[in-house]
């Protein structure tokens, strides 16, 4: 059982790798088109007043989708039980990326906000400091082998995930609604939603997945007492 077990995760993250490759390839190319004429002339991200934070946000680019594209190894079941070592250097990896990522980002929000002013910068806001959070406490119960490292390992999956997933929802959002609610300025309504809406509702799931087993048990002890 085990085996069929690991082989349908190993396809399923398989499927994800290739469902997030457009997303490294573009957020990682651009990113390293810091220099480049057009990339500078065309950007409202480039801005040759302010080397740090511009440096900051193409380097986040550029580690984000790194980031996207390792983290999920990390849930593969093979790799974590018969190559521990791999695991954990992957896993620093992870942690690491997501660290700079979020500090990318963070630098260049208060430097300069985001398009979609307060509100968008609140969002993206949390955001980072929530991956920054989840890399932090992976790493930290990991180092003392405490069993809670995997629950915030999952948590780092899904938020470095987010990124991609924010422009699923504007793929899918427009293909069936042919974009309602949003502007160019991101000020739609769901443009607003969707600040928040890429990665609290995943948190928010996976916190009750992995608080369900312990409900169950308690719901069945109180069963059996009243028997």
């Amino acid at each position: 059982m085990r085996r069929v077990t690991s082989f349908l995760g190993v396809c399923l993250i398989g499927l994800l790798l290739l469902s997030v490759w457009w997303f490294v390839e573009h957020a990682v190319g651009r990113g390293l088109r810091l220099a480049d004429p057009d990339e500078i002339a065309a950007s409202r991200l480039y801005r040759a007043e302010a080397p740090l934070s511009t440096l900051a946000i193409y380097g986040h680019m550029v580690v984000g989708g790194l980031l996207t594209l390792l983290a999920p190894l990390q849930l593969l079941g093979p790799v974590r039980r018969r190559l521990p070592r791999l695991h954990h250097v992957l896993g620093y990896t992870v942690a690491g990326l997501a660290l700079a990522t979020g500090i990318g980002g963070l630098v260049y929000i208060a430097a300069h906000g985001t398009i979609g002013g307060a509100w968008m910068s609140l969002g993206f806001g949390l955001y980072g400091l929530l991956l920054i959070g989840a890399a932090t406490q992976t790493v930290r119960l990991a180092r003392r082998r405490h069993p809670a490292h995997r629950a915030w390992a999952a948590r780092l999956v899904i938020l470095a995930l987010g990124s991609w997933i924010y422009r699923m929802h504007y793929g899918l959002w427009h293909a069936f609604t042919g974009g309602a609610g949003t502007q160019d300025d991101f000020g739609g309504i769901f443009d607003r939603i969707q600040v928040f809406a890429f990665y609290l509702p995943y948190l928010m799931v996976l916190q009750l997945a992995l608080r369900l087993p312990a409900l169950l048990r308690l719901r069945g002890r109180a069963a059996r007492a009243t028997t």
